[in-house]
């Protein structure tokens, strides 16, 4: 039998920019790669609060909400070494506390699904993240009339409404802040965008995502322009389990390294409508 954890005094408190640098030495512990800089991106564009033991930071959780309809979770991590403190828990409910919109939703791993469920979030899906470096240049035809451009001028209008057709919310300030920390390319049909990539510092290297696109193919597309345009550059992408990329990309070396559970609780997602996220920004804003 595992003996219980001793009881840890801790108070939850609102996360501020001053917080970063504990949270990312706090996730460097638990091995996550996020940089500094990958912690302030997340909290430029949500809220978080923050556990603290005396002046040590023990715990982490973040949010983002997206037209009062919906809230993701994210970020959430604890001390190794005071697990099962109770502290995770606290600030779920810190968090479940605050926000109204009907609809939770967050990617799990695994030492965070059981007490997930118990606070009512249910499996939907998994997403599944692929790392490594390249070397393959993949060809993917595209269609007719269609052709991959840089990002232009003026353009965010459109990202969003497709982001959104996506994932059923509209994320401005994502989207937004995406355009200025890294670069993007889009699939032009015949003067119509109809489909986008990111790519972006993070962690070890760099990152895929959020990758918007109507099928498969066009998703192929824009990944296979990142890939090839950095061969031997440690990237990483992750993926919807039923986006059908996961196959391909073990092909061109971006091996299967991890995979987490989409979890919803309350009102049930809504539908894409035509296109899909076959990328996500990260798992915790998906």
């Amino acid at each position: 039998m595992t003996a219980p954890q001793p009881a840890t005094r801790f108070e939850i408190l609102k996360m501020a920019a001053r917080d970063l640098p504990a949270a990312q030495a706090l996730s460097r512990e638990v091995n996550w790669p996020h940089r500094l800089e990958d912690w302030q991106f997340v909290h430029s564009v949500g809220q978080g609060l923050v556990a603290y033991s005396g002046d040590q930071l023990i715990g982490t959780a973040m949010w983002w909400s997206y037209e009062r309809r919906i809230v993701r979770l994210g970020m959430v991590i604890v001390d190794p070494t005071i697990q099962r403190s109770g502290v995770g828990r606290a600030l779920m409910l810190g968090i479940l506390d605050r926000i109204t919109e009907p609809t939770v939703v967050l990617n799990a791993t695994k030492q965070g699904e059981t007490l997930y469920r118990q606070l009512g979030f249910q499996g939907i899906g998994s997403i599944v993240q692929h790392q490594g470096a390249s070397f393959s240049a993949p060809l993917v035809p595209l269609r007719e009339g269609e052709r991959i451009r840089p990002l232009g001028r003026n353009e965010l209008a459109r990202l969003v409404e497709l982001d959104a057709a996506a994932c059923g919310v509209r994320r401005e300030g994502v989207i937004a802040a995406l355009i200025e920390n890294g670069e993007a390319v889009v699939l032009d049909d015949a003067g119509e965008t109809v489909g986008f990539a990111f790519y972006r510092r993070f962690g070890r290297g760099h990152v895929i995502g959020p990758v918007v696109a109507r099928d498969t193919a066009s998703a192929k597309a824009l990944i296979a322009h990142w890939i090839g345009s950095n061969a031997g550059m440690f990237m990483r992408i992750d993926v919807p389990g039923e986006s059908g990329l996961s196959n391909w990309l073990e092909e061109l070396g971006l091996a299967r390294v991890d995979h987490v559970v989409t979890m919803v609780r309350g009102a049930p997602l809504k539908q894409a409508t035509g296109f899909h996220v076959f990328g996500a920004v990260n798992q915790a804003l998906g």
